[in-house]
C-alpha cells in the first residue's frame, strides 16, 4: 500500500519521512497527498526509458548517498492497476534503492496515457540524464515518430533550436559501428558530424579507425574527409580482421552474435536484434534479470 508523506520531510530522506509523527496516510484513503511511499515490489521499470546502459560507477556513487543521506528526490510514477506502478522518472534512483536492500521509496504519482507516459519519459530524461550523443539521437527520433512531434514542436519543448535536434538525427545516418564507437567514448560527436559527410560506408569506416588510432582531432578529420571528398586523399584501408559468429553468446542470448577484431587484437560484440522484444529480453539478459 502507497502511504502518503509530508512534502516539506522530503529532503532528510526516507526514514525521515516515514518517522515523521502523522505523515503516513493510506493512498487508497483519497489522501490529498502529492507524494507517497511505495514499497519497491509494487514499482515496474518505464519501457519508454530512454537510457539503456546505467554506469556500475554512478549506480555505487548514488547507492552511498542513498544510504549516508537517505533518497532526497522522489522518483515518478503512474498507477497502472491497482496496487502497481510504472516508472515514469527516477530509474537511476529505483535501481540503487533495490540494490541497497531498501523495500520503500518516497514518489510521485501521476496520471498519464501511455502518449503522455513515453513524452514525459524522454523529455524528462532529456533534460536531466547525461546521456551521450547516439541516445539523445535515439530518444529525438522517438520523440518524432512515437510522439508524432515535428522538429519545431520538439525544439520548444526542449529548449533547442532546429538546428540542433537536426545535427542530433543525422547522427543516427552513421554505420552502426561508428554509432557504437561514439557511445562508448572513442569518438566525439564532433567526429561524428564530421563523418557524415561520407557517403560511402566502407570510407566512413576507414575513416573512423584511422581516428581511433592516430587519435586525430576534429580539425584534422574534418580536414581528411575535405581532402577525401576532393579526391586528394588516398582512402585508408581498415586493418585486416575477422568476423566470426561466436557459438557460444549466440546461443547464451538466443540471436546472433558477432565477434569482430583487427589485426591488432581489438574489436567489437555486434549483437542483432529484429524487434523491440528480442532488444527488450537481451537487455534483461544482460542486466542479469531474467
Amino acid at each position: 500500500m502507497a502511504k502518503a508523506i509530508k512534502k516539506q520531510a522530503l529532503g532528510r530522506g526516507l526514514s525521515a519521512l516515514l518517522n515523521d509523527e502523522g505523515a503516513a496516510q493510506s493512498h487508497g484513503g483519497k489522501s490529498t497527498a502529492q507524494f507517497v511511499a511505495l514499497s519497491l515490489d509494487q514499482i515496474k521499470v518505464n519501457p519508454y526509458q530512454p537510457r539503456t546502459r546505467f554506469t556500475e560507477t554512478a549506480l555505487k556513487e548514488l547507492e552511498s548517498s542513498i544510504r549516508t543521506l537517505g533518497l532526497i528526490q522522489p522518483i515518478t510514477v503512474r498507477e497502472t492497476e491497482a496496487g502497481l506502478y510504472e516508472l515514469v522518472s527516477g530509474e537511476r534512483r529505483y535501481r540503487a534503492s533495490k540494490n541497497i536492500g531498501l523495500k520503500e521509496i518516497p514518489a510521485y504519482i501521476r496520471s498519464a496515457n501511455d502518449q503522455e507516459l513515453l513524452e514525459m519519459a524522454l523529455v524528462e530524461n532529456i533534460q536531466r540524464e547525461d546521456l551521450d550523443p547516439i541516445e539523445i539521437a535515439l530518444t529525438y527520433h522517438r520523440l518524432l515518430e512515437d510522439v508524432s512531434l515535428s522538429i519545431s514542436d520538439l525544439g520548444e519543448r526542449l529548449g533547442k533550436d532546429r538546428t540542433t535536434v537536426t545535427n542530433y538525427l543525422r547522427l543516427l545516418k552513421l554505420d552502426p559501428l561508428i554509432q557504437s564507437g561514439m557511445r562508448d567514448g572513442f569518438i566525439t560527436m564532433g567526429h561524428g558530424r564530421s563523418l557524415i559527410n561520407v557517403e560511402n560506408s566502407a570510407d566512413q569506416l576507414a575513416l573512423y579507425e584511422e581516428i581511433v588510432d592516430k587519435k586525430l582531432s576534429v580539425r584534422q578529420t574534418e580536414e581528411r574527409v575535405k581532402a577525401l571528398k576532393e579526391g586528394a586523399l588516398k582512402q585508408p584501408k581498415m586493418a585486416q580482421g575477422t568476423s566470426e559468429q561466436d557459438p557460444q553468446l549466440s546461443q547464451r542470448f538466443a540471436i546472433p552474435v558477432l565477434v569482430k577484431s583487427n589485426a591488432k587484437g581489438s574489436g567489437m560484440l555486434q549483437i542483432k536484434f529484429k524487434n523491440q522484444k528480442e532488444l527488450d529480453a537481451l537487455r534483461k539478459k544482460l542486466l542479469g534479470e531474467d
